[in-house]
């Protein structure tokens, strides 16, 4: 069965849009964008709200006395501290709010502009690609309409959160948290924000493909993320002063309050914007300004199988997350030696490394870690999971299961790629977390005890993927909630010991069924377990996508 979704109706003008109105339809498409995005935009902004206000308010406990607080600028006080967290002016007064600050921004920085990416190539790149921008163009809709629309969702999106962060830290009475410092530290992630969101509107025009622009702009945000670590933890400085996260991290809300910095950001949004809709017009719609590779004259024998095929749609994916794990993984490791010195005087995290056990607070903060981790990797099975659910809507599926490719066979290649991959990542995650550990340390033994701890996850990961297979294949319009497997596994996993969750909120996600090592003995009894009950989810997904009809928007 084939349902299709409607395009938006475009707006009289009113004058002809041969006259030269290229915005024409532009509020029109906003209002259409934020509909599509009504429930997806407000769980970012929610998320990133949520997450900033309860580590906000977990300071009130953690970091109680000025002694407590003295000992985490002594932690952070290293180029390893600093990398992670931000430049060392913070530690000059180490209130609530230059905690907020220094700990806070670098990261809730990767995460804003990871939402104004996906916001922007999802309402330029991906109308192209499936075809519904030349429908709605062919229409009395200006040829820059979707791209202006798509920037100004963002902007919304980021404003909102501004405005929220705003009014909630200011609301939280916390010592060092002020109005004014909040308003820049709002104002700051929608400024970077804008960035990142107008840096996809330049991606979306060099590739035909969504993933590829999308890509294309995280791995800006990557290089930003580098520039700002390497500028705070080394001499030079001003490595910092080339990212946009650095600029924000630069105006030091709750500290200096110096808003001159954060105008840098709207400069270069605004020129990368003119930038994107000055390509836009060198290019056909549906095309990019990169031309594709020719292909071989014929296909590897590899592609004429199923699990072949989605390799090679998987592949840029799996590189991506790989490389980003051993780097993440190496950057968790760099700091292992100095995990004790760091968490000296911080109680409740130390009462949860307690908790986890181990022979010393490296191998217990290694065993918290591992957990992040995971997370990460549950992120790339998931997207790998759901790859089917995105082939199907977009009608590339039908013709290939109008051969002699069974359905079972087909969805059977994207999850040998999914499980499979997940379980390479977290090897290569485990390899960067023991190399850089064990240099750290100077324990060898890190090594092999790390990478193991990291593949034990494997079937904690498995389910994961049987969980997005039994929604797709039953539910496929509720897809997205297998999302809710890895949040949920973060929050009570990585949260739950610090916040003291009850034991059973950490027994409901698979990812609590795994032996915490390398502080835990090793247990097979429960990875065997969860196998089994990947496999049961498997097979379960799989019998309901054979009963259903397919679905193309």
């Amino acid at each position: 069965m084939t349902t299709a979704t409607a395009a938006p109706e475009a707006p009289t003008p009113a004058g002809p849009v041969a006259g030269g109105n290229a915005l024409a339809g532009t509020r029109t498409l906003i209002r259409f964008a934020l509909r599509r995005d009504r429930i997806r935009l407000p769980v970012w902004i929610l998320a990133l709200l949520l997450g900033t206000l309860m580590t906000a308010n977990s300071f009130r406990t953690l970091y109680s006395e000025p002694q407590d607080r003295a000992n985490a600028v002594r932690s952070m006080d290293s180029p390893a501290g600093l990398a992670m967290s931000g430049p060392r002016h913070y530690l000059d007064d180490y209130t609530f709010g230059s905690m907020l600050g220094h700990q806070m921004i670098g990261f809730t920085a990767v995460l804003v502009g990871l939402m104004s990416v996906l916001v922007v190539t999802r309402h330029t790149r991906a109308e192209e690609e499936t075809g519904r921008a030349e429908l709605v163009r062919s229409t009395v809709v200006g040829r820059h309409a979707h791209l202006a629309a798509a920037l100004s969702v963002a902007a919304l999106a980021n404003l909102a959160l501004a405005l929220l962060l705003t009014f909630g830290l200011a609301g939280l009475g916390l010592e060092g948290i002020d109005t004014e410092g909040s308003l820049l530290y709002g104002s700051g992630h929608a400024a970077v924000g804008l960035v990142f969101a107008a840096v996809a509107a330049v991606t979306a025009q060099f590739t035909a493909h969504t993933r590829g622009a999308s890509g294309m702009a995280l791995a800006v945000i990557g290089v930003a993320y580098v520039l700002r670590a390497a500028g705070d933890s080394g001499e030079n400085a001003a490595l910092s002063w080339l990212s946009p996260i650095g600029w924000v991290q630069r105006s030091y809300p709750y500290v200096d309050n110096r808003w001159w910095p954060l105008l840098l950001c709207p400069v270069l949004a605004a020129a990368c914007a003119a930038a994107g809709f000055v390509l836009s017009t060198r290019r056909d719609v549906g095309a990019g300004l990169r031309p594709g590779k020719l292909g071989r004259p014929t296909a590897s024998d590899a592609l004429a199988t199923p699990v072949g095929f989605a390799l090679r749609l998987h592949r840029g994916m799996l590189v991506g997350f790989g490389t980003g794990l051993f780097l993440m993984g190496a950057m968790y490791g760099s700091i292992l030696g100095d995990a004790e010195d760091m968490l000296e005087g911080i109680d409740e995290i130390q009462e949860a490394l307690d908790r986890i056990g181990g022979s010393g607070v490296a191998e217990s903060f290694a065993s918290m870690v591992m957990v992040v981790l995971t997370v990460v990797a549950a992120v790339y099975v998931v997207m790998a999971a759901l790859r089917p659910r995105s082939e199907e809507t977009a009608g590339r599926a039908e013709p290939l299961l109008a051969t002699g490719l069974s359905r079972t066979r087909w969805v059977g290649g994207h999850l040998a790629v999914a499980m499979g991959g997940g379980t390479f990542v977290l090897l290569l995650a485990g390899l960067g977390f023991g190399i850089a550990g064990a240099a750290s340390t100077g324990d060898t033994g890190l090594l092999p005890d790390l990478v193991g701890a990291a593949v034990a996850y494997a079937p904690a990961l498995w389910v994961t993927v049987g969980v997005a297979v039994v929604l797709f294949g039953w539910f496929p319009r509720a897809s997205q909630a297998a999302w809710i497997v890895p949040v949920y596994a973060f929050v009570v996993g990585y949260l739950g010991p610090i916040l003291q969750f009850p034991d059973w909120t950490n027994n409901l996600s698979p990812f609590g069924h795994v032996p915490r090592l390398p502080a835990a003995d090793m247990n097979w009894t429960p990875l065997l377990l969860l196998s089994l009950v990947a496999a049961g989810l498997v097979w379960l997904g799989l019998a309901g996508f054979r009963r259903r009809d397919l679905e193309t928007k």
